[in-house]
């Protein structure tokens, strides 16, 4: 059975002998300059049993290293890589991906059958460009909207983490932090994924990861077409810079007519309508978590009539307010005023009540005007006793009269006199700032009036003044009656 050595890479004993194996980046490992370790034909397939070359290497620090388990042409029959045996596409397993493409591959599993399935095989690949998958992977239809939705597009590093210590859990390990192994908590021993087989999952079959992500797939939200008819209208978010008018219309005219297609670059969104509703429907169920432009996933949603986005917007603010939790100790909301029903409902007017006492009266109230609420029934402020006599010139302006005969005035206080108090030799001094208007100002100086000449008498005139001295002026003429 076996092929011309011409024919292909294998021996006569079709034995499998590579250069590299065919791995997926999360495998593979974040470092660019892995280091491998190759051997030939040192471990058989755990599928097909032939003879492959072995590839072993370490992901990257603190993980463990990872060796290829199946051959390559099992790899190349399913689309899936060496080691973990997940697609390479979407990095899922075969059964979620064989159930979203509706593929039925029935491979055989006896010894006999399952060599000459594998001789097939390979004579496919070897007549084929190498650039897609064999079998029936190959001439599956176009990705599903399951695999859209469940797709893995970045590495998951976390998966190449060294096995747990068993001595660790045991409290033996003595290694410590040199311990190549996870010194964690192991995962609970009747928990599903706790139990994989290699075997059931190349085949697709019993798969307890394949079985959590088709019960995720399932709880995942679906966009429910509203109730209003009229509406025609998709909504699409996330268009960035890169995504033009021309690229939403050459994804969305495969649905039905379109009747516009309105961008708004501030906002990065558009408004796709159509000219009717099941056309709508149809590209609302085609485009929602599926629509992928340019490398950016967009979001997809149903239009709202302009009085609903309105008060959409109005709880979106109102739901916007914080909450905060009541204070214990803080008496409850006051209950509504009662209402009067003989009025429509109103509630009752506030009771009036008195005017509170006056703890301090203004003591000046006496001199200011009665106000009028005084007229209204308010009985005026006390009137305080008059001032003494010594005060009737600080603002009574006499209308107090003057204290009845035989009383004695009160004194005035007694100020020190000032210092130069009772001397000849100056002016008094000024009084204080303080006493300046309560002291009577001095009289005013009394000037003698001028002397009248007479007539014929032959005296001089009185000198008024220096310019009319007549000894000045050189008369000669002196007044000798002095």
């Amino acid at each position: 059975m076996a092929v011309s050595k011409s024919a292909n890479t294998y021996n006569r004993l079709n034995w499998e002998e590579s250069e590299f194996p065919i791995l997926c980046q999360t495998c593979l490992g974040d470092n660019p300059y892995v280091r491998m370790t190759k051997e030939k034909y040192g471990r058989e397939c755990k599928i097909c049993q032939r003879p492959f070359t072995i590839f072993r290497w370490c992901p990257g620090a603190r993980m463990r290293f990872k060796k290829t388990e199946v051959c390559q042409t099992c790899s190349k029959l399913k689309n899936v890589c060496q080691t973990c045996l997940l697609d390479l596409e979407y990095g899922l397993p075969i059964q979620v991906r064989d159930a979203a493409l509706s593929i039925k591959d029935e491979m055989p599993k006896s010894d006999v059958n399952k060599e000459y399935y594998s001789q097939n095989i390979e004579r496919e690949i070897a007549n084929a460009d190498g650039n897609n998958p064999a079998g029936a992977v190959g001439k599956a239809q176009a990705p599903s909207d399951l695999l859209l939705k469940l797709a893995r597009t970045t590495p998951y590093y976390k998966r190449n983490r060294p096995h747990i210590c068993s001595f660790w859990v045991k409290g033996e390990c003595k290694r410590g932090e040199e311990c190549p192994y996870r010194h964690e908590k192991p995962t609970d021993p009747d928990d599903p994924l706790a139990d994989q087989n290699i075997k059931d999952r190349f085949y697709g079959v019993d798969d307890p990861v394949a079985d959590k992500l088709m019960r995720r797939a399932a709880a995942m939200p679906k966009l429910e077409p509203p109730e209003d008819r009229s509406i025609t209208t998709l909504y699409v978010g996330g268009l960035g810079d890169k995504v033009t008018e021309e690229d939403l219309k050459s994804h969305f005219y495969q649905f039905g007519e379109l009747r516009s297609i309105n961008v708004v670059p501030k906002q990065q969104c558009a408004f796709v309508t159509f000219t009717t509703r099941p056309a709508t429907e149809l590209a609302a169920e085609g485009s929602f978590q599926k629509l992928i432009i340019k490398g950016r996933r967009l979001n997809v949603k149903w239009g709202k009539p302009q009085a609903q986005q309105g008060s959409s917007k109005k709880e979106e603010e109102g739901s916007k307010e914080p909450s905060y939790e009541p204070v214990p100790g803080l008496p409850g909301v006051l209950p509504p005023p009662p209402v009067n029903p003989e009025q429509g409902g109103a509630p009752f007017p506030p009771p009036m009540l008195p005017p509170p006492p006056m703890a301090n009266p203004d003591p000046h109230a006496q001199f200011r005007p009665p106000h009028s609420a005084f007229g209204m029934g308010m009985p005026p402020p006390p009137r305080l006793p008059p001032p003494p006599h010594h005060m009737h010139h600080l603002g009574n302006r006499g209308r107090f009269p003057p204290p009845p005969p035989g009383v004695p005035p009160p004194r005035m206080p007694r100020f020190p006199p000032p210092p130069n108090f009772g001397r000849r030799d100056g002016p008094p001094p000024p009084p204080p700032p303080h006493m300046r208007h309560r002291m009577p100002l001095p009289p005013p100086p009394v000037i003698p009036p001028p002397q009248r000449s007479q007539q014929g008498s032959g005296k001089a005139p009185a000198v008024h003044y220096p310019s009319q001295d007549p000894q000045r002026m050189g008369t000669g003429v002196s007044d000798t009656s002095k």
